[in-house]
């Protein structure tokens, strides 16, 4: 894959999965635009200081004016890529509606603006691009949600957002597809179910590998596919 002269938007850059695609990102070539909130989120981050990498501080992703003032500042843009989100294992019965909203803002409102933005500077260029969204396993397989419902619902909304749009933009030769992980062999994960087989996980540089095939040159013809990336679980 080759992202030589092609700059890629990653939300969610700095996170556990953010580092693997951005890692394989810049092995491609890319010059990576990470937006970020705190400083605190630059602490664990590896390529913080590569010279291919753009670090922007003060962005909120839920909010559309500074997602699209942010946007504008990458017009060669070739793909965007979201990775950012939030995950809340709550019963129904005890989840509040702040909760609820909380999961519809970090999911499908911070997508639904970034590829929003996106087609808005790649269609400007006119010369094609690509975007990638992350739902999740329970947005194909809902039955798998129970227990965490917000969160499922907010991941299959990602889901209907990528193939709807897919159809919408690919006039415009930008093709749009996500992806669905499993449980992420993160840390975090395995310090939250340390008797789980976390061999079996998909490992985040594995996934990295198919997000980066989704947005590169490469991928001439797949768009409104959710790619299960599931691992052995």
């Amino acid at each position: 894959m080759n992202f030589k002269d092609r700059d890629v938007v990653i939300t969610g850059g700095t996170g556990g999965l953010g580092q693997a695609v951005v890692g394989a990102l810049l092995d491609a070539g890319a010059t990576c635009h990470v937006p970020y909130i705190a400083e605190r989120e630059l602490q664990h981050f590896a390529h913080r200081e590569h010279p291919q990498v753009r670090l922007t501080p003060d962005i909120d992703l839920t909010r559309d004016d500074i997602v699209a003032s942010f946007y504008e500042t990458v017009p060669n843009l070739w793909a965007s890529i979201h990775l950012a989100g939030g995950f809340a294992a709550l019963p129904l019965v005890d989840t509040k509606r702040t909760d609820l909203m909380h999961q519809v803002e970090l999911n499908l409102v911070t997508s639904f603006l970034c590829c929003q933005a996106a087609v808005r500077v790649i269609g400007g260029h006119g010369n094609g691009g690509r975007i990638v969204n992350v739902a999740a396993r329970p947005a194909l397989e809902w039955r798998t949600g129970a227990g965490m419902t917000a969160y499922t619902a907010t991941k299959a909304a990602v889901a209907a957002l990528t193939v709807a749009l897919a159809e919408e933009v690919a006039k415009n030769g930008i093709l749009v597809n996500a992806v669905a992980p499993s449980i992420i062999d993160t840390p975090a994960n395995r310090s939250a179910m340390p008797k789980a087989d976390h061999s079996a996980w998909p490992k985040p540089d594995e996934i990295a590998r198919t997000i980066a095939f989704l947005a590169s040159p490469e991928n001439q013809v797949t768009r409104g596919a959710i790619v299960p990336v599931y691992g052995r679980v």
